[in-house]
């Protein structure tokens, strides 16, 4: 176990940062094998949904879901920062609400949403866990900006977005984000 206020050697962070590059290009070009060989084991944790995505056929689901409500997905990236232990990127994801989302049907809106991704890797330098954290509000109030309320056929895909919206809320979060325990600090 290495300690916490050493950063690993240059050559080690450069590493880890090409992975991450490679993966968000894999991620635009919808080479979900590549991504997917970015991971000994692929996990997703979705902070702002409290939702695991973990194992190749549960992240490709995801991969698949999000491509189908958004088959233009892309990154804009602003930062990158190393800690001991991880990646850290700060991005601007993009879209275009093509297709559904769980229950929520395609609005046709477009958002870009300021996002971090803590890319964790273990002792062995093996990426672990992409953990992601945003304001889901944000892209909901972006992608339905476009509906014309004014119109019933917009107000009916209004309701039909805020059924979708309550049909996927409400779940437990996942224990594996909830359940969790204070570091042991040095005083």
């Amino acid at each position: 176990m290495s300690s916490r206020f050493v950063l690993p050697s240059e050559e080690v962070l450069r590493a880890r940062e090409k992975l991450v590059l490679d993966h968000f290009h894999d991620e635009v070009a919808h080479d979900w094998d590549a991504t997917l060989s970015t991971f000994p084991h692929p996990h997703y944790e979705l902070i702002a949904q409290m939702v695991v995505h973990d194992g190749d056929q549960a992240v490709r689901q995801y991969y698949t879901d999000t491509r189908v409500a958004f088959p233009d997905q892309n990154h804009e990236l602003i930062s990158f920062r190393h800690s001991v232990d991880a990646v850290i990127v700060e991005f601007w994801l993009t879209g275009t609400h093509l297709g559904p989302l769980g229950g929520i049907p395609a609005t046709g809106g477009k958002h870009r949403t300021r996002m971090t991704a803590y890319f964790l890797f273990d002792d062995n330098e093996n990426l672990v866990t992409e953990r992601v954290y945003f304001d889901q509000l944000s892209v909901l109030k972006q992608v339905i900006s476009g509906i014309d309320r004014r119109r019933p056929s917009g107000l009916r895909k209004l309701l039909r977005v805020f059924r979708g919206v309550l049909a996927m809320s409400g779940g437990r979060p996942d224990p594996r984000l909830t359940a969790t325990t204070p570091p042991e600090l040095d005083r």
